[in-house]
């Protein structure tokens, strides 16, 4: 098994790793894999990249209310509760915050002379992240899109090169391991379709 990421104990994570499994994140197909693999993925990147914990484990638990590209979910927004009990507050947060925004909405905002605003998707409203989240939500979305251009050649195709248009504009808010990462672009071993 490889090394988990920083965590104050390795059963943490596989405590984590657990529940997911227990809302099927195995069972769900998703490009280099299953959910998990994806999750899994996503949480030793930001771990590689020197994210603080509870966006490690954000990352891991990213899609757990489903995201605007990816409908299925583990949980559905009433449940938050739930995966607060299993994370931790913080981090149940980012999740929330990361599977509730409407890209459409929320990306061309990104970058421009003031701070986004984010629409939720699941209420419809808009809100104006704190900047400590907006790095976090910034992080998860460079290591997800990544990750899933790295295991499907067509999307990255057709979407790497606007990922890097969309987060240069914020780059400051990115970790140096981040930027440099979405700089360079995915490394692409997955199949084309």
């Amino acid at each position: 098994m490889t090394e988990q990421p920083n965590t104050s104990t390795r059963t943490d994570w596989y405590g984590i790793e657990d529940f997911l499994r227990s809302r099927n994140a195995a069972a769900l197909a998703h490009p280099g894999g299953t959910l998990l693999e994806h999750l899994l993925r996503v949480g030793h990147r930001l771990a590689d990249w020197g994210a603080p914990r509870e966006v490690q484990v954000a990352g891991l638990c990213h899609a757990a209310y489903g995201t605007d590209g990816f409908a299925a979910s583990l949980l559905e927004p009433e449940e938050r509760p739930l995966l607060v009990a299993h994370v931790g507050e913080r981090a149940e947060a980012l999740v929330y915050l990361y599977g509730s925004c409407d890209r459409a909405a929320t990306y061309p905002r990104l970058g421009k002379d003031r701070r986004p605003v984010f629409k939720d998707r699941f209420t419809g409203i808009d809100h104006d992240p704190a900047v400590d989240d907006l790095r976090a939500f910034l992080e998860i979305t460079a290591a997800n899109e990544l990750d899933v251009f790295e295991h499907n050649r067509e999307l990255a195709l057709r979407h790497a090169a606007g990922l890097r248009l969309m987060l240069e504009p914020v780059r400051h808010l990115l970790s140096a391991g981040a930027w440099e990462a979405v700089r360079r672009g995915p490394v692409t071993h997955g199949p084309t379709a």
